[in-house]
């Protein structure tokens, strides 16, 4: 998704001069397709977050467009003050770029877990949050960004090779919802590349329990698309939000938002991080998704005690706390 990223931010760098590429002790080689083109215009500022975000509000002063890029907890928790501060108070053209959503860095522990950059990006006022799903739909969202006249965020997955999600050809609208599969029964709305497993639960149950489940790709969190949320909990009458962040603050919440000022009544669930740290270390990423209760499995047993079904321990993770059917761990 990354390497989907530079490669689109250095083919329109080679195009327009205004666009500047700054990252902080990350990217040297990530970026080199976009230094081959732009060398005078990309810098390495080292591990100075929170300066290089000044550098940057001083490119767009000048009428620079600056596309700022670290680890995501790095961008966001570490650069939040200068951010709210130098770009969002002046409303200026800068791109915020955050690496390696929710648990992408799954080697590296809960410093490099990104689990809560939505929650603080959503509350700066000016601030538009996308999400892409895959490296085709982060290239569109790159574009996307760089059209919109103002602060993004750029919420961008890991470098590994993903699944492709996100339908071929469509039109990237910056507030619009993609529909990714049709269903009468249940929506599951979700953001980022976590969508895999909204698609996994949607054949899955399908298959086991007749349900037909619509998913909805929300690769723009700020501004939320009101109209698309409204219609689901209408033709549905039963939504799920599923994102690899703390059910605090993020999409969950956008969506609560949502229902709850239009009385809209429906049965409603956050599927997400608790609010909790993941204390957990490996190679793979999906052993935290079970453990944070956002492994396919996992959501499967929300969804059927929804119905007023009981959790079917077999088939859950066996470690995250709905399918152990607990509240929180104990030392939690």
């Amino acid at each position: 998704m990354r390497n989907a990223y530079v490669k689109t931010l250095a083919e329109e760098g080679a195009k327009n001069e205004k666009i500047w590429g700054l990252v902080a002790d990350i990217g040297a080689f990530t970026y080199d397709d976009f230094k081959e083109v732009c060398p005078d215009r990309f810098v390495n500022v080292g591990i100075a977050e929170c300066n290089m975000v000044g550098m940057a509000a001083g490119l767009a002063l000048e009428g620079k467009i600056p596309f700022i890029y670290t680890i995501t907890p790095f961008v966001t928790a570490r650069s939040l003050e200068p951010i709210r501060v130098d770009i969002c108070y002046q409303n200026l053209n800068v791109k915020v770029v955050g690496c390696g959503a929710g648990f992408s860095y799954s080697t590296l522990g809960f410093t490099h877990h990104a689990t809560d950059d939505i929650a603080f990006m959503r509350a700066l006022p000016n601030m538009v949050i996308l999400s892409p799903t895959d490296a085709r739909e982060s290239e569109k969202a790159t574009r996307a960004a760089l059209n919109h006249i103002g602060p993004v965020y750029l919420r961008l997955g890991g470098s590994g090779e993903l699944p492709k999600i996100s339908p071929e050809n469509y039109d990237f609208q910056i507030g619009k919802a993609v529909q990714l599969r049709e269903g009468k029964d249940l929506t599951i709305i979700g953001t980022g590349t976590i969508l895999i497993n909204a698609l996994e639960v949607a054949d899955k149950l399908k298959k086991e329990k007749g349900l037909e489940t619509r998913v909805m790709n929300f690769h723009t969190i700020k501004p939320i698309d009101e109209e698309s949320i409204l219609k689901c909990a209408e033709e549905t009458g039963r939504i799920f939000t599923l994102e690899e962040h703390s059910i605090i603050g993020g999409l969950g919440s956008a969506v609560a938002e949502v229902l709850a000022e239009n009385q809209s009544g429906i049965y409603f669930k956050r599927i997400g991080v608790r609010d909790c740290f993941c204390k957990k270390y490996s190679t793979n990423h999906i052993d935290l998704e079970k453990f944070s209760n956002i492994a396919t499995p996992c959501i499967i047993n929300t969804i059927n005690k929804s119905y007023g079904e009981k959790s079917r321990y077999r088939e859950g993770c066996g470690t995250c706390f709905d399918c152990l059917g607990i509240e929180k761990r104990e030392g939690e």
